[in-house]
């Protein structure tokens, strides 16, 4: 079967070279499609795979799909050291040369438009979790274990209500933290934002999903031009300071995947 053309990003002309070593999707480097002063990196990856049916099956393989989420990301990471990318979405395949070429005609306007946007900017993620006591799940289980011999013995007449105003003044204690995590998130939001160039809110990341420990209250995006990123890096460095029990986890800079409009989506494994 022939290769077809597997599309990572649309950038303008860049004069850095890439990283000699860089491999891409499928193994293949990335090369650069010229078209109309804009230039579409791609590379060749086998049809035998990328062809409509058995993309589809391989997307519903979360080994498959988690390996080419990284290559994928390691060609963005590689154009966002060099250049401004628009990065598009995973798995943006056509036929051949062509067929991308039709495809940036058509969209030409919309890329030329986003990229004047985010010249010059990178995309920084903010999380804030509510960390759970280490002790809060030996704890939660010890007391059941007594609880239940408890109720097996039928001793003490107040051990039940003892017990159960243990468990309503836990409950107070994780409410108060969950309710301090939120004042504080909607402040680092409106601190982050009023120095960012735009901002984004992100469903907050299931822990199951990420690996993440603790509860995500909020996953932000942050537009920053590039010069300002280290005041931006300290900036929350400073708010981050005297929240216990609250984690703050900064990531980036990324290329602008959450402001890039409906021609990317954050990747499982970028931000």
């Amino acid at each position: 079967m022939s290769a077809l053309r597997y599309v990572y990003a649309v950038c303008r002309p860049f004069r850095s070279a890439l990283q000699a070593q860089l491999a891409g999707v499928a193994g293949a480097p990335p090369k650069q499609l010229t078209h109309h002063g804009l230039i579409a990196v791609v590379s060749t990856v086998p049809e035998a795979d990328f062809a409509e049916g058995p993309l589809r099956a391989h997307l519903e393989d979360l080994d498959w799909l988690s390996t080419t989420a990284r290559a994928h990301q390691q060609v963005i990471d590689a154009l966002t050291v060099v250049t401004t990318p628009l990065p598009l979405r995973l798995a943006t395949v056509f036929r051949d040369d062509s067929g991308v070429r039709t495809m940036m005609e058509a969209r030409e306007e919309d890329f030329r438009r986003i990229l004047d946007r985010l010249e010059g900017r990178v995309e920084w993620g903010v999380k804030v979790y509510v960390e759970r006591e280490p002790t809060e799940s030996a704890e939660s289980t010890a007391e059941s274990a007594a609880a239940v011999e408890s109720g097996r013995r039928d001793t003490q007449a107040g051990s039940g209500r003892d017990y159960l105003r243990r468990r309503h003044r836990q409950t107070r204690a994780r409410e108060d933290v969950w309710q301090k995590a939120t004042e504080f998130a909607g402040r680092l939001h409106e601190t982050l934002s009023a120095f960012a160039e735009d901002s984004r809110l992100h469903a907050p990341q299931s822990a199951t999903l990420s690996g993440a420990s603790g509860q995500n209250v909020l996953n932000a995006a942050y537009l920053v031009p590039r010069a300002d990123s280290e005041e931006f890096v300290e900036l929350v460095d400073r708010e981050k300071d005297g929240a216990p029990g609250i984690r703050v986890e900064l990531t980036g800079p990324w290329a602008a995947y959450s402001f890039s409009g409906e021609f990317a989506e954050e990747p499982e494994e970028g931000p």
